[in-house]
Protein backbone atom coordinates (compact mmCIF):
# COMPACT_ATOMS: atom_id res chain seq x y z
CA UNK A 1 0.00 0.00 0.00
CA UNK A 2 1.28 3.46 -0.88
CA UNK A 3 2.24 6.00 1.78
CA UNK A 4 -0.76 8.11 0.75
CA UNK A 5 -3.10 5.17 1.21
CA UNK A 6 -1.51 4.32 4.58
CA UNK A 7 -2.00 7.91 5.77
CA UNK A 8 -5.59 7.86 4.54
CA UNK A 9 -6.25 4.60 6.38
CA UNK A 10 -5.01 6.08 9.64
CA UNK A 11 -7.12 9.18 9.11
CA UNK A 12 -10.22 7.10 8.37
CA UNK A 13 -9.81 5.23 11.64
CA UNK A 14 -9.14 8.41 13.61
CA UNK A 15 -12.05 10.28 12.04
CA UNK A 16 -14.49 7.63 13.23
CA UNK A 17 -14.13 9.10 16.72
CA UNK A 18 -15.71 12.31 15.42
CA UNK A 19 -18.12 10.87 12.88
CA UNK A 20 -19.53 7.69 14.34
CA UNK A 21 -22.40 9.23 16.32
CA UNK A 22 -23.81 11.43 13.56
CA UNK A 23 -23.38 8.78 10.85
CA UNK A 24 -25.15 6.25 13.04
CA UNK A 25 -28.05 8.74 13.22
CA UNK A 26 -27.96 9.14 9.44
CA UNK A 27 -27.90 5.40 8.79
CA UNK A 28 -30.91 4.94 11.11
CA UNK A 29 -32.73 7.64 9.13
CA UNK A 30 -32.26 5.66 5.89
CA UNK A 31 -34.76 3.06 7.15
CA UNK A 32 -33.13 0.37 5.07
CA UNK A 33 -35.59 -2.35 4.09
CA UNK A 34 -35.30 -5.64 5.96
CA UNK A 35 -34.21 -8.70 4.01
CA UNK A 36 -32.46 -6.44 1.49
CA UNK A 37 -29.18 -6.59 -0.42
CA UNK A 38 -27.14 -3.38 -0.28
CA UNK A 39 -23.89 -2.02 -1.69
CA UNK A 40 -21.46 0.24 0.18
CA UNK A 41 -19.43 1.72 -2.69
CA UNK A 42 -16.00 3.02 -1.68
CA UNK A 43 -16.36 1.36 1.72
CA UNK A 44 -12.86 2.15 2.99
CA UNK A 45 -12.15 0.16 6.14
CA UNK A 46 -15.70 -1.20 6.26
CA UNK A 47 -16.59 0.54 9.54
CA UNK A 48 -19.80 1.95 8.08
CA UNK A 49 -20.48 -1.19 6.03
CA UNK A 50 -21.00 -2.97 9.34
CA UNK A 51 -23.21 -0.13 10.57
CA UNK A 52 -25.35 -0.45 7.44
CA UNK A 53 -25.60 -4.22 7.95
CA UNK A 54 -26.74 -3.76 11.54
CA UNK A 55 -29.37 -1.24 10.45
CA UNK A 56 -30.69 -3.43 7.63
CA UNK A 57 -31.33 -6.36 9.94
CA UNK A 58 -30.33 -9.98 10.38
CA UNK A 59 -31.82 -11.18 7.06
CA UNK A 60 -30.01 -8.57 4.98
CA UNK A 61 -26.60 -8.57 3.35
CA UNK A 62 -24.27 -5.67 2.55
CA UNK A 63 -21.37 -5.79 0.09
CA UNK A 64 -18.51 -3.40 0.70
CA UNK A 65 -16.50 -2.43 -2.37
CA UNK A 66 -13.19 -0.58 -2.46
CA UNK A 67 -10.22 -0.34 -4.80
CA UNK A 68 -7.66 -0.64 -1.98
CA UNK A 69 -7.07 -4.22 -0.79
CA UNK A 70 -5.59 -3.13 2.56
CA UNK A 71 -8.85 -1.34 3.40
CA UNK A 72 -10.84 -4.45 2.49
CA UNK A 73 -8.63 -6.60 4.74
CA UNK A 74 -9.38 -4.24 7.59
CA UNK A 75 -13.09 -4.55 6.85
CA UNK A 76 -12.94 -8.34 6.91
CA UNK A 77 -11.14 -8.21 10.26
CA UNK A 78 -13.74 -5.83 11.70
CA UNK A 79 -16.60 -8.02 10.49
CA UNK A 80 -15.04 -11.10 12.06
CA UNK A 81 -14.64 -9.36 15.39
CA UNK A 82 -18.19 -7.99 15.29
CA UNK A 83 -19.89 -11.29 14.51
CA UNK A 84 -21.34 -9.94 11.26
CA UNK A 85 -19.27 -12.09 8.90
CA UNK A 86 -22.33 -13.77 7.34
CA UNK A 87 -24.10 -10.45 6.76
CA UNK A 88 -21.29 -8.61 4.95
CA UNK A 89 -18.75 -9.31 2.25
CA UNK A 90 -15.89 -7.23 0.88
CA UNK A 91 -14.93 -7.12 -2.80
CA UNK A 92 -12.17 -5.28 -4.61
CA UNK A 93 -13.42 -3.14 -7.46
CA UNK A 94 -13.64 0.24 -9.13
CA UNK A 95 -16.80 2.30 -8.68
CA UNK A 96 -16.45 3.46 -12.29
CA UNK A 97 -16.98 -0.11 -13.50
CA UNK A 98 -18.66 -2.14 -10.81
CA UNK A 99 -18.01 -5.91 -10.93
CA UNK A 100 -21.72 -6.72 -10.62
CA UNK A 101 -24.56 -7.59 -12.94
CA UNK A 102 -27.56 -5.31 -13.39
CA UNK A 103 -30.42 -5.07 -10.87
CA UNK A 104 -28.93 -7.13 -8.03
CA UNK A 105 -29.03 -4.67 -5.11
CA UNK A 106 -32.03 -3.14 -3.36
CA UNK A 107 -30.03 -0.03 -2.46
CA UNK A 108 -26.57 1.49 -2.76
CA UNK A 109 -24.75 3.84 -0.40
CA UNK A 110 -21.54 5.84 -0.73
CA UNK A 111 -19.87 8.21 1.71
CA UNK A 112 -17.27 10.86 0.82
CA UNK A 113 -16.70 9.52 -2.70
CA UNK A 114 -19.22 10.72 -5.30
CA UNK A 115 -18.25 14.36 -5.75
CA UNK A 116 -14.96 13.84 -3.91
CA UNK A 117 -12.82 13.05 -6.90
CA UNK A 118 -12.22 14.06 -10.49
CA UNK A 119 -14.58 11.31 -11.62
CA UNK A 120 -17.81 12.52 -13.23
CA UNK A 121 -20.47 12.21 -10.47
CA UNK A 122 -23.29 11.69 -12.97
CA UNK A 123 -21.48 8.74 -14.56
CA UNK A 124 -20.81 7.28 -11.11
CA UNK A 125 -24.49 7.55 -10.19
CA UNK A 126 -25.49 5.90 -13.45
CA UNK A 127 -23.10 3.03 -12.75
CA UNK A 128 -24.53 2.61 -9.25
CA UNK A 129 -28.06 2.74 -10.69
CA UNK A 130 -27.19 -0.01 -13.15
CA UNK A 131 -26.68 -2.44 -10.27
CA UNK A 132 -29.76 -1.40 -8.25
CA UNK A 133 -33.22 -2.84 -8.92
CA UNK A 134 -35.99 -0.54 -10.21
CA UNK A 135 -37.59 1.15 -7.22
CA UNK A 136 -34.40 0.86 -5.21
CA UNK A 137 -32.61 3.82 -3.67
CA UNK A 138 -29.15 5.32 -4.10
CA UNK A 139 -27.73 7.37 -1.22
CA UNK A 140 -24.63 9.55 -1.27
CA UNK A 141 -23.32 11.21 1.87
CA UNK A 142 -20.76 14.01 1.87
CA UNK A 143 -19.07 16.20 4.48
CA UNK A 144 -20.51 19.65 3.77
CA UNK A 145 -19.29 22.20 6.35
CA UNK A 146 -17.70 22.79 9.74
CA UNK A 147 -17.36 25.42 12.46
CA UNK A 148 -14.33 24.49 14.54
CA UNK A 149 -12.70 27.73 15.70
CA UNK A 150 -15.21 29.42 18.02
CA UNK A 151 -14.28 33.05 18.61
CA UNK A 152 -12.18 33.26 15.42
CA UNK A 153 -14.73 33.44 12.56
CA UNK A 154 -12.56 35.67 10.36
CA UNK A 155 -9.57 33.32 10.53
CA UNK A 156 -11.80 30.31 9.94
CA UNK A 157 -13.42 32.02 6.94
CA UNK A 158 -9.97 32.71 5.46
CA UNK A 159 -8.90 29.12 6.04
CA UNK A 160 -12.06 27.84 4.38
CA UNK A 161 -11.40 30.09 1.36
CA UNK A 162 -8.01 28.53 0.61
CA UNK A 163 -7.50 25.72 -1.90
CA UNK A 164 -7.25 23.19 0.92
CA UNK A 165 -10.31 24.64 2.62
CA UNK A 166 -12.58 24.22 -0.39
CA UNK A 167 -11.21 20.78 -1.33
CA UNK A 168 -12.27 18.47 -2.92
CA UNK A 169 -13.70 21.29 -5.02
CA UNK A 170 -11.19 23.66 -6.58
CA UNK A 171 -11.31 27.02 -8.29
CA UNK A 172 -10.90 25.50 -11.77
CA UNK A 173 -13.88 23.13 -11.43
CA UNK A 174 -17.26 23.92 -12.93
CA UNK A 175 -19.80 25.15 -10.36
CA UNK A 176 -22.12 22.25 -11.18
CA UNK A 177 -19.48 19.82 -9.86
CA UNK A 178 -19.69 21.22 -6.33
CA UNK A 179 -20.97 18.48 -4.01
CA UNK A 180 -23.95 20.56 -2.89
CA UNK A 181 -25.24 20.42 -6.49
CA UNK A 182 -25.89 16.70 -6.07
CA UNK A 183 -29.67 16.91 -6.51
CA UNK A 184 -29.07 17.90 -10.14
CA UNK A 185 -26.71 14.95 -10.59
CA UNK A 186 -29.47 12.54 -9.60
CA UNK A 187 -31.83 14.00 -12.17
CA UNK A 188 -29.15 13.90 -14.90
CA UNK A 189 -28.40 10.28 -14.02
CA UNK A 190 -32.05 9.36 -14.63
CA UNK A 191 -33.05 8.91 -10.99
CA UNK A 192 -36.34 10.18 -9.59
CA UNK A 193 -37.65 11.76 -6.39
CA UNK A 194 -34.26 13.22 -5.45
CA UNK A 195 -34.11 14.68 -1.96
CA UNK A 196 -31.53 16.07 0.48
CA UNK A 197 -31.10 16.44 4.22
CA UNK A 198 -28.25 17.81 6.33
CA UNK A 199 -27.23 16.37 9.69
CA UNK A 200 -25.09 18.01 12.37
CA UNK A 201 -22.35 16.42 14.43
CA UNK A 202 -21.56 18.29 17.66
CA UNK A 203 -18.21 18.42 19.45
CA UNK A 204 -18.25 19.58 23.06
CA UNK A 205 -15.77 19.74 25.92
CA UNK A 206 -14.54 18.03 27.97
CA UNK A 207 -12.54 16.39 25.21
CA UNK A 208 -10.88 13.00 25.60
CA UNK A 209 -7.30 12.58 24.40
CA UNK A 210 -8.61 10.57 21.45
CA UNK A 211 -11.05 13.33 20.53
CA UNK A 212 -8.32 15.97 20.78
CA UNK A 213 -6.08 13.94 18.50
CA UNK A 214 -8.92 13.49 16.01
CA UNK A 215 -9.66 17.23 15.99
CA UNK A 216 -6.03 18.20 15.48
CA UNK A 217 -5.90 15.77 12.58
CA UNK A 218 -9.10 17.29 11.22
CA UNK A 219 -7.60 20.79 11.36
CA UNK A 220 -4.66 19.56 9.32
CA UNK A 221 -6.82 17.60 6.90
CA UNK A 222 -9.14 20.54 6.20
CA UNK A 223 -6.60 23.37 6.24
CA UNK A 224 -3.12 21.87 6.02
CA UNK A 225 -0.18 21.89 8.36
CA UNK A 226 1.32 25.06 6.90
CA UNK A 227 -1.19 26.71 4.60
CA UNK A 228 0.83 28.83 2.13
CA UNK A 229 -2.21 30.87 1.06
CA UNK A 230 -2.54 32.54 4.46
CA UNK A 231 -0.83 35.80 5.34
CA UNK A 232 2.09 35.48 7.73
CA UNK A 233 -0.01 36.86 10.58
CA UNK A 234 -2.86 34.45 9.88
CA UNK A 235 -0.44 31.56 9.54
CA UNK A 236 1.01 32.28 12.96
CA UNK A 237 -2.46 32.59 14.46
CA UNK A 238 -3.51 29.32 12.86
CA UNK A 239 -0.49 27.52 14.28
CA UNK A 240 -1.09 29.07 17.71
CA UNK A 241 -4.68 27.91 17.84
CA UNK A 242 -4.57 24.57 16.03
CA UNK A 243 -1.33 22.89 16.98
CA UNK A 244 -1.85 20.46 19.83
CA UNK A 245 1.51 21.35 21.40
CA UNK A 246 0.61 25.04 21.56
CA UNK A 247 -0.24 26.32 25.05
CA UNK A 248 -2.88 28.49 23.34
CA UNK A 249 -4.58 25.59 21.55
CA UNK A 250 -8.24 26.37 21.01
CA UNK A 251 -9.03 22.93 22.37
CA UNK A 252 -7.88 24.17 25.79
CA UNK A 253 -10.51 26.90 26.07
CA UNK A 254 -13.25 26.36 28.66
CA UNK A 255 -16.42 25.08 27.07
CA UNK A 256 -14.96 24.34 23.65
CA UNK A 257 -17.78 23.67 21.20
CA UNK A 258 -17.73 23.02 17.47
CA UNK A 259 -19.77 21.23 14.84
CA UNK A 260 -19.63 19.76 11.37
CA UNK A 261 -22.30 18.76 8.90
CA UNK A 262 -22.95 15.86 6.57
CA UNK A 263 -25.39 16.24 3.69
CA UNK A 264 -27.31 13.21 2.48
CA UNK A 265 -28.71 13.01 -1.05
CA UNK A 266 -30.87 10.21 -2.37
CA UNK A 267 -33.01 9.22 -5.33
CA UNK A 268 -34.89 6.23 -6.73
CA UNK A 269 -33.97 4.05 -9.66
CA UNK A 270 -36.63 3.98 -12.38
Amino acid sequence: MSNAAETYLKRLELSNILRESVIRTIVAALRLPPESKGLDAGCGTGFYTLMLAEAAGVRSHVTGLDIEEKFLSKGRSLSSNSGLTKRVSFIKGDIRKLPFEENIFDWAFSIDLVGYSRMDPVLLLRELARTVKPGGTIYILNWSSQMLLPGYPVLEARLNATSLGIAPFDAQMKPELHSMRALAWFKQAGLSDAKAQTFVGDINSPLSQEMRKALVDLFEMRWGKDNPELSEADQLEYQRLCRDDSPDSILNIPGYCGFFTYSLFWGRVL
